[in-house]
């Protein structure tokens, strides 16, 4: 057997620079913002060389710690300089002719873990070349802020060759320029409004000025990277308006500075509008990811659930690891313990907010309650949502006044081991509902629910605390019973004979057979006080739900429902005479339809009115025929 011979691997460079340029960036502007990031390194290396004092005598401290963008159209050059450390020839070479080697990984293992170094950027080595996505040929001049240092030129056209030289007569001190000879379809780089959409989308936050002429880019200074004492009121209002471009102030501010599990500066702003981001045309929600003040991912949806879509804000991480084009998260791990972190000290905000000023966490609920509710579907926060919940209720006589389940139970009567709640389309519709009625005359709370959502979330909870969530279409007259009226019953119907009573059961009979297969049975309510009728499930579905499951089914039929009366309404009582001067009356008959009739249409199930709008006119008609006929 013949002894195995060792070979090493060898890489095409042509192609591993194809495969950089063109395969691991998805965004081509992402470019700029590579090697601003790389000149913002520069500037930071040398500010820490300033910092420890190893400068050299010659060290001119005059020169201006920024970065320069300038475009030139004739030549279609784009220019990135920087004042920052420079390189000498050997760190051109190993930097710029080492693909993946990382000038900035060496010096933070050189300089360890250090305060002044903790804004160093680069880790991969590979930013640079993301330049050769847009140029045909790039020059990087040079010099080195070491004592003596040349000023050098390397040039490429990115196809796997590069050439190092001296340039004779520079004037520069120190730093770097990058000039790319930008390809035909490129062209957009070259004009001043693209570099600084692209600066404000990436690089806003860099810690050294970016100028383009003599206008700077990057104004706003990243707040969250200030210790919170420092930030006034203003400032956090002028961050919010540049974030979200919005004119408003927030409604609250969160400033977070979080050393375990996960490293990592938040600054989170609860908007003072109303945020419409949801739907299929509008998914505009998250916060923005930053990596040591670099834009990594816009409106990151892993931080935060949707539930709590309408915060606003940026999260500043050194902890995260990227792939080699900062595009792809690499350990979603860390993004959970950060989103964890987030969502906890959001929602102790909102209790602290709740407990100490419930007017201002009311402004709260009524600009986002209709987002955070979703929150009921979070099993893992559900016990610190379900306090934080705001319902409108029957015990306050305005729609704009809220309470808590907290403060339902409080106000609850002795014995009272339910929540009643009741769903619809707005107050109005709520406080007439004929199943309000026992309710409202026994003084018993009922919750009013105006989203869909609602109830969703009320059965899906199912109890809080002792109490068990209860429709008020299911209430058990037995139940209510053990609970006295507000006031002692005055007035009303006088009671039925027993002739009486057994000619109202055949009027029932009768509606009974008239309305067929349309109903599930006709029987005499004990629910009802001021309303002539109503409409009861047997399944436990309410009429809100079921139309809403119907709605998602595409299903238009009319469910078959327990139609109750009210034998002591005159509506009634003037039938019952009908019916027993005359059981075949067809005006009976008219009116037995148009009562039932009605109780679908409070209850939404409506389909075709023509019929309804026929009846009440020969009703109309007769009833004026009849007054006319009085009067003379």
């Amino acid at each position: 057997m013949t002894e195995a011979v060792r070979h090493e691997f060898h890489a095409e460079t042509q192609k591993v620079l194809r495969i950089l340029t063109h395969s691991l960036y998805t965004d081509r502007e992402i470019f700029l913002r590579e090697l601003i990031s790389n000149a913002s390194d520069a500037l930071d290396k040398l500010r820490y060389h300033q910092a420890s004092g190893t400068v050299p005598a010659s060290f001119d401290a005059s020169m201006p710690l920024e970065i320069r963008l300038s475009a030139d159209k004739a030549a279609r050059t784009l220019t990135v300089s920087d004042t920052g450390i420079g390189m000498t020839e050997e760190e051109l070479v190993r930097n710029l002719g080492t693909i993946a080697h990382s000038g900035s990984e060496d010096f933070m293992q050189a300089v360890g873990d250090k305060p002044e170094a903790s804004s160093i950027i680069g880790r991969f080595g590979i930013g640079f070349y993301s330049v050769f996505m847009v140029a045909d040929r790039v020059e990087v001049l040079t010099r080195s802020f070491e004592e003596g240092s040349r000023a050098l030129r390397w040039s490429s056209d990115g196809t796997g060759s590069y050439e190092i030289e001296e340039v004779e007569d520079c004037s520069w001190k120190r730093g770097t320029e990058i000039r790319a000879w930008l390809k035909e379809d490129a062209s957009e780089f070259l004009e001043d409004f693209r570099l600084e959409s692209i600066v404000r989308k990436h690089s806003a936050f860099v810690p050294f000025p970016v100028l383009l002429g003599d206008k700077r880019l990057n104004t706003t200074p990243a707040l969250w990277r200030e210790p919170r004492f420092s930030v006034t009121k203003e400032q956090y209002a002028d961050f919010y308006k540049f974030l979200t471009g919005e004119e408003t102030e927030p409604l609250d501010t969160l400033h977070l500075s979080v050393d375990v599990p996960t490293q990592f500066s938040a600054l989170l702003f609860v908007p003072g509008t109303e945020q419409r981001n949801f739907g299929p045309y509008n998914d505009h929600w998250g916060l923005d990811l930053y990596v040591r003040r670099v834009m990594i991912r816009r409106e990151d949806k892993n931080l935060l659930p949707d539930w709590l879509g309408f915060i606003k804000g940026v999260v500043d991480t050194e902890d995260l690891p990227l792939n080699i084009s900062r595009e792809t998260l690499q350990e979603n791990r860390i993004l959970r313990g950060i989103s964890q972190a987030l969502i906890k000290q959001l929602l102790g905000r909102f209790e602290k907010t709740a407990q100490d000023t419930p007017e201002e966490y009311e402004k709260f609920w009524n600009l986002h309650g209709k987002v955070f509710k979703l929150g009921y579907s979070d099993f893992l926060h559900r016990d610190r949502i379900v306090p934080l919940l705001r319902f409108n209720s029957s015990a306050f006589d305005a729609q704009t006044k809220l309470t808590s389940l907290d403060g339902y139970i409080e106000r609850a009567k002795e014995g009272q081991k339910e929540i009643w709640y009741l769903a619809a389309s707005g107050r109005e519709g709520a406080v007439s509902s004929p199943y309000m009625e026992t309710f409202l005359r026994k003084g018993i709370e009922v919750l009013y629910l105006y989203e869909p959502v609602d109830e969703f979330a009320l059965e899906s909870i199912g109890k809080y605390k002792d109490f068990t969530f209860k429709a008020v279409e299911h209430a058990d007259s037995s139940v209510l019973d053990a609970f006295a009226d507000k006031e002692a019953k005055t007035g009303g119907a006088e009671a039925l004979q027993e002739d009486e009573l057994s000619a109202f059961d055949s009027l029932v009979a009768s509606m009974r057979t008239l309305l067929g297969d349309q109903v599930k049975d006709v029987r005499v309510s004990h629910r009802l006080t001021d309303s002539p009728a109503c409409l009861v499930a047997d399944d436990g579905v309410t009429s809100s739900m079921d139309r809403l499951m119907r709605v998602m089914q595409k299903d238009e039929t009319i469910p078959k429902k327990i139609f109750e009366v009210n034998r002591d309404h005159p509506l009634l009582r003037n039938m019952l005479k009908m019916y027993r001067n005359d059981a075949s009356d067809a005006n009976l008959e008219d009116m037995v339809r148009q009562l039932f009739d009605m109780t679908l249409l409070l209850d939404g199930y409506m389909r075709d009115p023509h019929d309804l709008v026929q009846r009440m006119n020969r009703t109309l008609e007769k009833a004026s025929a009849l007054y006319a006929k009085n009067e003379k």
